[in-house]
């Protein structure tokens, strides 16, 4: 998809009030093209629509990038969520399968290989216990299906003054809550994913914002700008704010498929 000018008011001509290429936002274009093209493929391969689950689906913000790239019209839509806002914040929400779970327990009630794609983006790090649910996002992925994974990040060694300095520091000052409670560089947060995952194969890591903003933010109009960060991103992702992880798990033994019908 080309996107001109006439869209300075939307980030990637999906979100108001933004950039045309809002950097915090780049890892959703990314994302939404990938789903699309894996939705896709699924569909001429199999004849049938693709099961993508939202894990902290907020306003359905995955969706509305998703609906700018060829092969959206392929995906079904079903979300996780607290919903603080009503499952009627969530964009075209009376289309959604939403479920109300609170993720501190997993994602109980969910069937297991349910879903072809699973994406939760910038949702982990809200969380105490991460490695349960990236067990349960295993758990409930079909065979052969696939995850975008994406956290915030710091450069390797610097996550450690994060994890403990920091809080320290916040509680002699008495500073605010911070939401964040994990911190991984991209070396721990892989290593978070194998030792929960160990099957699992992780396809590649691509980084999104190195700076971004301030006195840079007038860049975030210019295409090419958002290009080089792109591919700054692909070939350095550690130094980046945040990564995405895509991942596919392996595909179900041929002697466990259901047996074809006779004609």
């Amino acid at each position: 998809m080309t996107i001109t000018r006439n869209a300075k008011t939307k980030a990637f001509g999906v979100e108001e009030g933004h950039a045309t290429y809002r950097l915090r936002q780049a890892r959703y274009y990314d994302l939404g093209l990938d789903c699309s093209r894996w939705a896709e493929e699924h569909y001429v391969t199999t004849g049938r629509q693709c099961d993508l689950l939202d894990i902290g689906t907020y306003d359905g913000v995955t969706r509305r990038y998703c609906e700018v790239h060829p092969g959206h019209e392929h995906l079904r839509y079903h979300g996780v969520d607290i919903f603080p806002n009503g499952k009627e914040f969530v964009y075209k929400h009376a289309d959604w399968q939403l479920h109300h779970i609170d993720l501190a327990s997993g994602l109980a009630g969910l069937k297991a290989g349910a879903y072809d794609i699973v994406v939760c983006e910038q949702v982990l790090e809200h969380l105490h216990d991460p490695d349960l649910v990236m067990r349960e996002i295993d758990r409930v992925l079909r065979p052969g299906g696939r995850m975008v994974i994406g956290v915030p990040i710091f450069i390797d060694g610097l996550h450690l003054v994060r994890k403990y300095v920091v809080p320290v520091y916040d509680r002699i000052v008495k500073s605010h809550i911070r939401g964040h409670v994990q911190a991984w560089s991209q070396r721990t947060f892989l290593k978070m994913v194998r030792r929960n995952c160990p099957e699992l194969k992780v396809e590649t890591t691509r980084g999104f914002r190195i700076i971004s903003g301030g006195i840079l933010r007038p860049l975030e109009y210019q295409r090419w700008w958002w290009q080089l960060n792109r591919r700054v991103g692909a070939m350095l992702p550690s130094l980046c704010t945040e990564i995405q992880m895509l991942a596919q798990k392996p595909a179900a033994p041929a002697s466990s498929l259901p047996a074809k019908r006779a004609a």
